[in-house]
Formats: structure tokens, sequence, C-alpha cells
């Protein structure tokens, strides 16, 4: 009889953490409808706080108009949560619709690669006829070698100003600045395919909003003068027994430099052409001076910090803000805006002085929630706000059922298009399945895996630690209250471990898995004691 019981058991919990639909079929089509074209838009490092969609503190004094517009056009999604907050691991999770220790690609150490013999939803979109393109920042650690009819990605991270740029003959250098260059390349692309006779998908991504936040000569200055509101968490002391949250390096107030990201230097720039230098000098060179004299210290100087670090990195995303404009706005005047779904997102979510950070990496808030904006004329209707659980697990799959194609039964996410119709299945996921690995490195935030629901959030710490966290979302939406082991929530902190447990029996994640990842890692230190990280 136990026996029975815990079967029942366990498939009664696969039901409540989101078994998700059967993937083997897209989405049947009405025999007269025309796949559409797909526009991804990914920028890199966005905090959904920083899109005037999602409200907050910052919508009035740094409105995004353009991504604005696929909302109002379209849908918001609430609630798009990533699977491992840092950068390249999101893309690789983005492409194969696999968690990172399926697609082997877990963190940023430097010398990681992606395998592009694995399958990704770019050769399936080419198998099911459709052009496809890949542009500006990808950061796998090498160059796409099937998938893809058009490759024109930047090196690693990329640089703002006067990028290098790789495509299939190799690499070369362009003058001007990156957003912009990107969002030219885009609709050149758009423009040489919207008149072939088949579909195409074009992966926008972005450098822009990423450290160290050079604004773009259109945007240089832009919010000078203007005083950016603080998070009420920016001065966080970490208690409500959070000693992890204590234990990185991530704050401004201590990780933030002073010549890379607050710009306090009397060194040119590197890359920056002559007139380049000049028009950031005007801008720069009275604030250093301003600076200096005011001889900030404390929490004056934390202040100092947020408002530069704010200033500037809210002007990377206006630029970003006008190329989407502009890809929105030519896609009309093409005539293909009408079967050409768009979709903006980023890499993952980004802190913004909230806790007192900067970066990503940690399961709380801010940097597991990503924005989701989706456009679809005709299918889509306009003004909609989705609150379910999705994820980037869910992106190739949605791809490929736009596609009307087969969905890979090995894909590990499903398909939003029912949502963007607004039919939620009845065994969609009720709980997300987060893992992060790199630890140790840059930033130092710990290794941790965990589970979110609509209510509650349960984290485990683990490699140098075993420490565990329980959040109510509903009580504790900022996460400052640690509750793990509180009587009141026994029964609560009980369920969630067995849906965990559930997750990674799902998803194929285990403890001898992540000793696996440890003991590469520890070869890797082993040969090279020196190793360095990619800047993040």
């Amino acid at each position: 009889m136990k026996k029975i019981f815990y079967i029942l058991l366990g498939l009664f919990l696969l039901n409540s953490c989101g078994a998700g639909p059967k993937k083997t079929e897209a989405t049947k089509p009405e025999k007269t409808q025309k796949r559409p074209n797909i526009v991804f838009i990914i920028s890199d490092d966005h905090a959904y706080q920083a899109i005037s969609a999602y409200g907050g503190r910052l919508a009035k004094v740094a409105p995004t108009p353009n991504i604005d517009r696929i909302a109002k056009e379209g849908m918001l999604f609430n609630n798009c949560l990533v699977t491992n907050s840092i950068c390249g691991p999101s893309r690789a999770t983005i492409i194969t619709g696999k968690y990172s220790h399926m697609n082997n690609f877990i963190d940023n150490t430097l010398g990681t690669e992606f395998n592009f013999s694995q399958q990704t939803f770019a050769e399936l979109l080419q198998q099911a006829g459709y052009k496809t393109g890949v542009l500006g920042k990808l950061h796998l650690g090498n160059t796409p070698t099937k998938g893809f009819d058009y490759v024109d990605i930047l090196p690693d991270q990329g640089t703002y100003y006067n990028p290098q740029f790789i495509n299939k003959s190799g690499q070369y250098q362009i003058e001007g600045y990156a957003t912009e260059i990107i969002t030219d390349k885009a609709l050149k692309w758009i423009d040489s395919v919207k008149n072939i006779n088949q579909p195409f998908m074009l992966f926008v991504g972005h450098k822009a909003p990423h450290r160290a936040w050079q604004p773009g000569p259109n945007e240089l200055g832009m919010y000078e003068g203007i005083e950016i509101p603080e998070p009420e968490t920016l001065f966080d002391d970490y208690s409500g027994n959070r000693k992890v949250a204590s234990l990185n390096y991530t704050s401004i107030a201590k990780a933030m430099k002073m010549a890379q990201d607050i710009k306090i230097t009397d060194r040119r720039q590197g890359g920056l052409n002559t007139k380049q230098q000049k028009l950031w000098d005007s801008i720069y060179s009275p604030i250093n001076e301003n600076f200096k004299k005011a001889n900030l210290k404390g929490d004056d100087l934390t202040r100092y910090k947020y408002q530069r670090y704010m200033r500037d990195y809210l002007a990377c995303v206006a630029g970003v803000d006008k190329g989407v404009g502009k890809v929105l706005d030519y896609l009309k005047e093409a005539g293909v805006d009408e079967n050409t779904i768009v979709i903006y997102t980023s890499d993952q979510g980004f802190y913004l002085g909230e806790h007192g950070w900067f970066d990503k990496r940690w399961m709380y808030k801010e940097s597991l929630k990503t924005p989701l904006l989706v456009k679809w004329p005709g299918k889509i209707k306009a003004g909609q706000v989705n609150n379910d659980l999705v994820s980037n697990l869910d992106f190739a799959e949605t791809f490929l059922d736009l596609a009307q194609t087969t969905i890979p039964t090995d894909m590990q996410g499903n398909s939003i298009i029912p949502l963007l119709k607004g039919k939620t299945p009845s065994d969609w996921r009720k709980a997300h399945y987060y893992h992060y690995y790199e630890h140790p490195s840059e930033h130092d935030v710990r290794r941790h895996y965990g589970i979110t629901t609509d209510r509650y959030k349960l984290i485990h710490f683990y490699y140098d630690m075993d420490v565990w966290e329980l959040y109510d979302l509903k009580k504790d939406p900022n996460e400052l209250q640690n509750v793990y082991g509180k009587p009141e929530y026994a029964n609560v902190q009980k369920k969630l471990h067995k849906e965990l447990e559930m997750l990674r029996i799902k998803y194929k994640d285990n403890d001898n898995l992540n000793q696996k990842f440890i003991n590469e890692y520890n070869e890797k230190v082993k040969k090279n004691p020196h190793i360095e990280y990619w800047k993040l």
C-alpha cells in the first residue's frame, strides 16, 4: 500500500508542479493560417524595473515608450522567470529549450563554449522552412556552426563603441555605437528577406544595458540633473535570518568600481575615437570635477554611486528603446507587421539598487524575473497582462509552435502560444525550478537552487554551505524575512520540499550531477590557479 501511495503522490506533485502540455506536435493551425515571421529582441541585463510598462519607481523619470508599445498592442508577462540568472547560460537555455545541466553550459567561466552540434531551435526552424538569422550579442563563447543562415555577432561581450563583429567571412570592425549598429543591421536583414517566399526568424541581441553602462552619443547626459528615485532596500542590512545575502561582491557601495562603473577617471575611455572622446569628456569631465570637490564618504558616497549608475544605465536603456521603435516602425512601413510576432525580453533580471546591489545571479525577485512583452497582431488582444509562471525555458518551444512544426519531447519547456491566445492550459506549471552554479567567481554569489510558486519561494544554498531559505511572497514581497524553520510555515515548508524534489526529478537534476560540475570546475582551477572570469 505504501508503494502505491508514493506513486500516486508523485503523480500528484508532478501535476501540481506543472508537467506541462504534451510537446510532440505544434498547435494545429487553421488551413489558411500563414506562419508568422518572428523578431526576437533580447537585451542584456535589462531589468523589468526599467521598463515603464511594468510601472514602479522609474516609470515616470525614465519611460520606455517603444518597448511599452509592444505591451499596449499585445501582452505583458508579469512572471517570466529564468532558469539560471546569468548571461551565457540564459541564452543557451533559450536556444535549446533545456536547463543548463542538460545543455552543459552552466556558467560564464573563461573558456566555456556552447556545443553547437546539439539541437537548437534555429536548426529546427530551418528544417521547417524558416530563414534564420542571429545578430548582435550571443555570448556563447563561440560562433554558431549551424542553424542560422545569417550570422553577424559580437565576439564575447562586445564593446559599446566601434564594435567588432563576426560573420561567416571572419571578424571586422564598424565605427559607431553598438545599439544603433545592431538596429540598422536588423532592418537591413529584414529588408533582404521580407519578399522571399518563406517566413523568417531574426534573433536580435543587444549588448546594452550591460556593465559598464556606456551611453550612446545621442543619449550621453540625458539624465544629468534628474534625481533617480532610490529603492526602499538600498541600505538593506540583511537582517531577517538572511546571512547568505550578505556574502557577495555585488554591492554598489563596495563592488562598484569608480573608474570602470562610475566613470571617475582621467583616462581616455577605451575604444573611442577622437570625436567620440570629445563628446564624452564634455559630459563627464565636469561631473568628475564636481565629485572631487564634494569629497563624499559613507552613505553619501553610496547614494552618489547609485545616481551615477542609474543615469548611465537608463541612458543605455533609452538607446535600446529607440532601436525597438525603429524595428516596430520599419515592420509596419514594410507591410510585414501584420504577420510578424515581436518578442522583447532580456537574458535575466538585474538589480537597480535593490538590496544595495547591481548585477544578477540570485534567485531573489529582481534577478529571477525577466521582462517579457509580446506583440502579435490579430492573435493577441491589445493590452493583455498575463500572470502565469512562464520561463525562458519556454521560448524555443514557442518558436517551433509558431512554425507549426514538431516540438521535440526532450525540450523541457512549453509553448506559450495558448497563453498568448488567452487560454491557460489546466496543467500549466504551478512552480518554477531554478539553479545557479557560478561560484567561486567574481561576484561571489553562492551556488543555489530552488522552487518558486505564486506565493512562496524555497532556496537551498550548497557547495560550501548548507542553508535553506523560505519566503512568503505575499506577506514579504521584498524578500526580507527568511521564515524557514518557523512553526507556522511547517506544512508549507514540507510541501515545497516535496515539490522541489519532484521538479528535480522531472528536469533530471540531482546532487551527483552537481558534484560532477563541481569536480570539473576544480580541475579548471588546478590547471590554472589564476583562472579569470569573463567580465559579466
